[in-house]
């Protein structure tokens, strides 16, 4: 636990520093969202419809524009080579990396969601429901998208390769996420269904994810 708990540390160090890619993705998140205002127009209950959509949008690609880090950095300098053959199993170390991407990529993401969500036009209580299923679906992301990082560690310029990988396996996690928000704003659909399903993807892919990033691993640098 003890070398799992470095690790964390380690990778959210990293990624905090500048050019560690946490503050790009944040970047671009408030890019994409302050930008989309301007695009729509002054159609207030445009935005507001909109709102839920544009941030999960928002939040999805800028979680896959840092996923490329997850493992290429390590690969590069070659301390990859040292987590695989370490003593802690490789599951638990890729689930530890994906934690420590979440904490420095999509906690901020979460965090800023109550300040976009005025540029939007959502009240309080919309706000509230789409940092709520950004909360619950975030991991998601990040452990679906650790599968797609670990296949294309080993390939040069696999970011597209990421990319294809990743995308088709967010769309679920997309669709009930802006589904919940859109609920609890909206109505009259149940908040419930849509939110329990959203947090069963992401309970699957805590499971899924880290099994078959170390698979890909042990594949891909044999």
């Amino acid at each position: 636990m003890t070398a799992l708990a470095a690790l964390i540390r380690r990778d959210v160090k990293i990624a905090l520093r500048v050019g560690g890619g946490a503050l790009i993705g944040v970047l671009f998140f408030l890019t994409v969202t302050v930008l989309m205002p301007f695009a729509i127009g002054p159609d207030l209950a445009l935005l507001t419809r909109l709102g839920p959509a544009i941030l999960w949008l928002g939040a999805l690609l800028a979680s896959l524009l840092t996923l490329d880090r997850l493992f290429t950095a390590d690969h590069d300098d070659g301390s990859l080579d040292l987590i695989v053959m370490g003593r802690a199993p490789l599951e638990l170390a890729c689930a530890a990396k994906a934690l420590a991407h979440w904490l420095a990529a999509g906690v901020p993401l979460i965090v800023a969601t109550p300040v976009l969500g005025l540029l939007l036009n959502l009240d309080a209580t919309a706000t509230s429901a789409v940092a709520l299923t950004l909360l619950v679906g975030t991991p998601a992301l990040t452990f679906t998208g650790m599968i797609g990082a670990a296949l294309a560690v080993t390939l040069h310029r696999g970011g597209l390769l990421l990319a294809v990988l990743v995308l088709p396996l967010s769309i679920p996690v997309l669709i009930f996420g802006v589904a919940a928000s859109q609920a609890a704003i909206t109505g009259p659909l149940s908040f419930g269904t849509p939110f329990s399903i959203l947090c069963a993807l992401s309970l699957v892919s805590l499971v899924v994810g880290p099994f078959a990033a170390a698979a890909s691993l042990r594949h891909g640098l044999d």
